[in-house]
């Protein structure tokens, strides 16, 4: 079958995840025609997984602190959540009919807790504004004319588009959609692309057989972690899981980046934990060193401090019988654990993805370089973020940014073309021409 061409002057936003949606909706409020393409048969399947335990959509923290959770890219971001920060998110769910309240860790979600009531308000009103929204179209690039390839079940369509926003998500759960298949694409067109890599993610230990059969599943909570970086220690307090090859949690999401660049780096990373946080350790060594009167280890651990089932079982998994003899190393080994973490877990298990186009490949207006009139949003960027709120909004804040301006940019065009210094014409300006974009390199 031939492919279908069709021409849309106006903006085509690739990818219907947060980003994506955003993006198409701050552009039809500024007045532009938007057709949003998503390759799988509904908009939003990560975002409602991410609300399939309570949609954290956001976090009340402050500025600049909210900020500095992107770390090496705290400023590019912050740029971001100049124009829609926290407060504005909340104030757009709102206008959807969405209350959203601060829970005790200040991280913020909707009153139901619910990502489908949302989401589902969301595109209704899309629709109703004028948003085209086509399901089943998997973007396959650009072909030599600059048009926009994209596969569909009744043959391939090609567009040829005013403006595009590139939203096509990181690398973590491909099976909803994210699945980095446009790093390969991109690449080839020179945009230079930091490989994907797990972002919020579990990391394997090699726990002995028995401990892994008896114990994975099992929360570790309250935990401080300790960890070394940048010359120092640091300490966090949390809670975590073990696996089956493991740990994974929210304690352990909020230090992977740190733990992944050390493996990386070193070849594997250390991670202590504290077992007994709500004791020092004189008190510890003082209440072990008490008589065991004929009991177990274990029974003298849970009657004297308190530990038992997974975390007593941790210390057997560290040492051996003679040391488990000696109180003071038992009591030592309680206040920092240590964890050999060997490597992070797949990607495709990951809750988020790092790398992405790198930030040095857009301008301040999140458009391509070398591809005039493209822009990219969303996880596929090169930044990353812990949960608790802070990755959707980045997503969010990237996408309004993408859609702002990509209508300035259609709008400077046009101006362009009434002036006559040249039409807003893709093939003529570059937006999604990669032989434009070759030459510009």
């Amino acid at each position: 079958m031939p492919a279908q061409d069709d021409a849309m002057p106006g903006l085509v936003v690739i990818g219907g995840g947060p980003a994506g949606l955003m993006a198409a909706e701050t552009a039809r409020a500024a007045g532009l025609t938007v057709d949003l393409f998503e390759a799988k048969g509904s908009v939003g399947r990560k975002f409602l997984l991410a609300g399939k335990g309570g949609l954290n959509l956001t976090h009340s923290e402050p500025r600049p602190g909210f900020d500095a959770r992107y770390r090496e890219r705290q400023a590019e971001v912050g740029r971001w959540l100049d124009d829609f920060d926290a407060d504005a998110l909340r104030a757009w769910a709102r206008g959807l009919g969405v209350d959203t309240y601060v829970g005790s860790s200040g991280r913020v979600f909707p009153l139901d807790r619910k990502a489908a009531p949302l989401l589902r308000g969301w595109v209704r009103r899309l629709r109703e504004d004028g948003v085209r929204i086509h399901v089943q179209h998997r973007w396959l690039g650009w072909d030599a004319d600059g048009r926009l390839r994209l596969a569909t079940a009744q043959g391939e369509r090609r567009v040829r588009a005013g403006a595009v926003v590139l939203a096509l998500g990181g690398g973590s759960w491909p099976q909803l959609g994210s699945d980095g298949a446009w790093q390969t694409l991109l690449h080839a067109h020179g945009i230079d692309v930091a490989p994907l890599q797990p972002a919020n993610c579990g990391f394997d230990i090699g726990w002995s057989a028995y401990f892994a059969q008896r114990h994975a599943g099992a929360p570790l909570k309250p935990v401080v972690a300790h960890w070394r970086e940048g010359g120092a220690w640091h300490a966090l307090q949390g809670e975590c899981v073990v696996t089956a090859s493991g740990v994974e949690g929210s304690l352990v999401y909020a230090l992977s980046a740190t733990l992944r660049e050390a493996i990386a780096r070193d070849g594997g990373a250390t991670l202590q934990l504290d077992l007994a946080p709500g004791r020092d350790l004189e008190r510890l060594q003082r209440d072990l060193g008490k008589p065991r009167n004929g009991r177990s280890l274990s029974e003298h651990l849970r009657r004297t401090v308190g530990i038992a089932g997974v975390k007593a079982a941790l210390l057997h998994e560290v040492l051996d019988r003679a040391q488990l003899g000696d109180t003071a190393l038992v009591a030592r080994t309680l206040k920092r654990l240590p964890l050999r973490l060997l490597h992070p877990r797949p990607l495709a298990e990951a809750i988020s993805s790092a790398g992405g186009v790198r930030l040095q490949a857009l301008d301040e207006t999140l458009m391509l370089r070398a591809l005039p009139g493209v822009f990219c949003a969303g996880e596929m960027l090169d930044w990353e973020a812990p949960t608790g709120g802070y990755l959707l909004g980045a997503c969010f804040a990237s996408g309004r940014r993408a859609g702002r301006s990509a209508v300035a940019w259609l709008h400077a065009g046009a101006a362009r073309g009434a002036d006559g210094a040249g039409a807003a014409d893709p093939a003529q300006n570059g937006a999604g021409n990669p032989s434009n974009g070759e030459a510009n390199r």
